[in-house]
Formats: structure tokens, sequence, C-alpha cells
């Protein structure tokens, strides 16, 4: 198994904004060729020494929250290791792992608690992401909390959960154009 090195490369040094956010297929293929197994494994629970260190915990977090999205996008995979993740996001804010790595990655701590359709976790995300001091970041978290606050879920999701969108959540996402939570 690859260890949580190859995934801090990978991702914060050989790529960034563009490519995370960005949603190229070329970006997904790449991903996919250098790390499907390593999602599988982790995706497993097998990447349990990686918590050892704050960078450790940070790349399997990336793994389970942001590699799930690449590699599975616009299918219900995409989605299925939200609540590990956010599970060991929280236990990581809990123990202040996130405050012990750069600045600029930090925000990869928080990304499960924005991904989670509960308004619980979504206002602590909010918390998290205005204590990191980035009005840019904090906007998406709000926008997202506001988004659980009115349909208590993302509409962005339903089709590929096989969710059934409600005339009010149609609407909302023919405004969106395009923006995908």
């Amino acid at each position: 198994m690859q260890g949580p090195d190859a995934v801090i490369r990978f991702w914060f040094e050989e790529h960034g904004n563009e490519d995370w956010f960005g949603g190229k297929p070329e970006f997904d293929a790449r991903l996919a060729e250098r790390f499907a197994e390593l999602h599988a494994q982790v995706a497993r629970g097998e990447a349990w020494p990686w918590r050892e260190t704050p960078e450790g915990r940070l790349a399997e977090l990336v793994v389970l929250d942001q590699f799930s999205r690449q590699l599975h996008r616009n299918s219900p995979l995409a989605f299925a290791q939200d609540k590990m993740a956010l599970a060991l996001a929280q236990e990581a804010v809990a123990g202040g792992h996130d405050m012990a790595v750069e600045r600029e990655r930090i925000m990869f701590f928080y990304m499960p608690y924005m991904h989670a359709e509960s308004l619980l976790v979504q206002d602590e995300g909010v918390k998290l992401f205005a204590a990191l001091g980035s009005e840019n970041l904090l906007q998406y978290m709000v926008a997202h909390r506001d988004t659980v606050a009115r349909f208590g879920r993302f509409p962005f999701r339903n089709a590929a959960l096989g969710r059934r969108s409600t005339p009010e959540e149609l609407a909302y996402m023919d405004e969106q154009k395009g923006r995908m939570f």
C-alpha cells in the first residue's frame, strides 16, 4: 500500500485548486490511475496507521472525502465514504491535528463538515471555517450550510443517490446552473 506521503505529494504539491475543484475528466483519470487501489484500501479501513501523524490523518481524509468524489463522480459511491470521513475529521479536530499542518492544508480537515447533510454538522463547519480566517472559504461553507438549512440535503446529489427532487429543489438547481454540492 502506498503511504500518506504519496497522497500529500500528489494532492498538495503536484496539483491545486484548479484540479481539486475543476471537475476535469483528465484529472479524475490521472487520480484513478495512481490511487484507485489505494482508495479501496483506505475505504476498507486499512490506513489506520496513518493516524499516528497529523499529515497521515490529513492524507486519509483527502482520500476518503476528496478522492471518492473524483473517482466516482456522478455516482452514489462519490458520497459513500462521507460518514467515515466526517468521523475521522471530528476526531482529528478534537485532537488538534488540524492545527499541526500547513495553513493552506487545514481546510481539508474541514471539508467533511461542508459535505455533511446535517445542519448541526454544517453549523460546526461554519465555526471552523470562520476561525480559519478565509472569507472566500467561509462563503462556500455558508452556502453549503444554507442549502442544507433550506432543503435538509444537497439537491445536486439527488440524481446520483436516486432521490426524487422536489419542485423547489428543481428550481434551485436550475438557478445554480452547474454549482454542485
